[in-house]
């Protein structure tokens, strides 16, 4: 008689997804390595506007002392050890608990279903901190990668305004705020911030999180779109 094998679950364990394919971050170990990522970041957050954590550098307490948010990250160009990772997108949700900078943080992944095996690992690499460089200091601040998954990942940018669709996962949209000439967003320049020295602050259209037991709702609350350009350790 012929066994039929189940389809792959949507979400494995996390020892089987994660473990097998990356250091895991709970074990504090760094991987440094070769990448580059030119694109643009934005994100949702359960602070008021403005959220104090970026300007800061996480030392200022979220506004309620804790902070809930998903990330969105659009590639325009870049690479993993030379795999092509132009094009891609990633998204992360994060649940921190005070603080930003003292860490604690627990995180979720989606990354693009287009993305080859080796610019899957690659994203996790650098979405965890293991590949070090602009994004190593999540080594240090994520305590526990509770998932990780291929999604397709859907990102536009339509003026002031960015979306993210992951299923019903996530669903976003937030909008720069603007400034005394309506034609130009508010800015924050030459920020010492991680993920890159420029923050154009933005607030909550509709968001909606959905996913690991969390039920999330950021509307009218703060955003930041962030030009970025990450690379590997030694890289300028």
């Amino acid at each position: 008689m012929a066994i039929r094998r189940k389809a792959d679950a949507d979400k494995l364990p996390v020892s089987q997804r994660i473990d097998n394919r990356l250091d895991n971050p709970r074990r504090r170990r760094m991987n440094p390595t070769e990448y580059e990522i030119k694109g643009e970041l934005f994100m949702n957050c359960s602070c008021e506007v403005v959220c104090p954590c970026g300007i800061s550098l996480g030392k200022h307490p979220p506004t309620y002392g804790y902070c809930q948010t998903w990330f969105a990250l659009q590639i325009d160009s870049g690479h993993f050890e030379g795999e092509d990772l132009s094009g891609l997108n990633a998204a992360l949700l994060i649940d921190i608990p005070g603080r930003m900078a003292e860490g604690g943080w627990r995180v979720a992944a989606y990354v693009d279903d287009r993305a080859s095996g080796k610019a899957y690992n690659g994203l996790l690499q650098i979405l965890s901190g293991a590949a070090g460089g602009n994004t190593g200091v999540f080594n240090f601040l994520v305590s526990e990668i509770i998932g990780a998954e291929r999604e397709k990942v859907v990102i536009e940018r339509d003026g002031r305004r960015r979306r993210i669709t992951v299923g019903r996962k996530i669903q976003g949209e937030i909008e720069m705020i603007p400034g005394k000439n309506p034609e130009v967003p508010v800015s924050m320049e030459n920020t010492q911030y991680w993920m890159g020295p420029t923050i154009y602050p933005a607030v909550g259209l509709k968001s909606k999180v959905r996913d690991y037991g969390w039920l999330w709702d950021f509307e009218g609350k703060s955003a930041d779109i962030i030009p970025i350009h990450w690379t590997g350790p030694g890289r300028v």
